[in-house]
């Protein structure tokens, strides 16, 4: 009796290690792939477009606060401190916005970039850069250290939210082909 407790126990548990191996998954059909990939590049020149229109042109809600800013959370305290709710809301809800396309595209696009913390690290730095040339060459914008903090944020939340499985979904399939 011993013995079958003991046979029971372990082709249990031999059948537990066997359905935790992952299974193989065929890879997609090169139409699809193809149509994936064009659609993220895409999605990433819109992604662009819509950055340097939102950054590199003058912000009407942002006037009263034209100045350069490298104190983390003062401008953050100015939003918060306006009396339209809507304002503060569309002032720091737009800055995460703006970072969440690059946590969700950044992974499937640049494999090297996989990671959370390359996915803030190159977001904060390509945000950084946009921030120096907003403060430097567009007369009515100002360098804000807060919406560099508020995008590499959105970044991370996207990147969380679904980059972090569409990159490794993506570069699963790329290897099983190889």
């Amino acid at each position: 009796m011993a013995r079958t407790a003991i046979g029971a126990r372990s082709a249990k548990s031999a059948r537990r290690r066997t359905s935790a191996t992952p299974r193989k998954r065929r890879p997609l059909p090169l139409p699809l792939r193809l149509l994936a990939m064009a659609l993220a590049f895409a999605a990433m020149v819109a992604f662009a477009a819509a950055l340097a229109r939102m950054t590199l042109e003058p912000s009407p809600a942002s006037q009263e606060l034209i100045h350069s800013n490298l104190r983390p959370g003062s401008s953050l305290r100015a939003y918060l401190d306006q009396p339209a709710t809507r304002d503060a809301v569309k002032q720091i809800g737009g800055n995460i916005l703006l970072g969440v396309p690059f946590g969700i595209l950044l992974p499937v696009l640049a494999p090297g970039t996989r990671g959370i913390l390359r996915v803030g690290l190159v977001t904060a730095v390509v945000m950084l850069m946009v921030e120096l040339v907003q403060g430097a060459v567009i007369t009515g914008r100002a360098f804000d250290i807060d919406d560099v903090i508020l995008n590499t944020a959105g970044a991370l939340l996207g990147y969380l939210l679904l980059g972090k499985r569409l990159g490794r979904a993506v570069h699963a399939r790329e290897r099983s082909r190889a």
